[in-house]
């Protein structure tokens, strides 16, 4: 008997997920600062540093949002992420921050240096993907 794939990794990432549920706060963070409300003034400053720049959007009831967190979490605490800034938006509450980023699905990473978006990504779980995006920001 053959399983269906996509059915099978829904039911997977849900209940890992379950597990996460709770993680996603609104607002931006750098390694070791609490989650902020995001701030178009304060994203517009980070990008005039030319520091890398991670765009989380995300929704508390997403299981592959809260697999992200964690990955997230020990991603940026590693030295080389150490200026890496976060920006979370809500996907439920946000949706004219989901317009000017351009996504139409949680679970969202978009990756910038300064102004230049130089990745993104939807739906990925997997650390070593997240963290190839997050090195194109430096």
């Amino acid at each position: 008997m053959m399983i269906a794939r996509r059915p099978l990794l829904a039911c997977v990432l849900a209940t890992a997920g379950a597990f996460y549920v709770g993680a996603a706060l609104p607002g931006t963070a750098r390694a070791g600062e609490p989650p902020t409300p995001f701030d178009a003034e304060a994203f517009e400053a980070a990008q005039k540093t030319d520091k890398p720049i991670l765009v989380e959007i995300t929704a508390p009831w997403c299981p592959v949002c809260a697999a992200q967190k964690p990955i997230l979490e020990r991603l940026r605490a590693l030295p080389r992420f150490s200026e890496l800034q976060i920006f979370t938006i809500d996907f439920d509450t946000q949706k004219e921050l989901m317009r000017r980023f351009h996504a139409t699905l949680q679970s969202t990473l978009i990756g910038y240096k300064g102004r230049q978006e130089v990745g993104r990504s939807t739906g990925e779980a997997q650390a070593e993907w997240i963290e190839t995006l997050l090195d194109k920001t430096l």
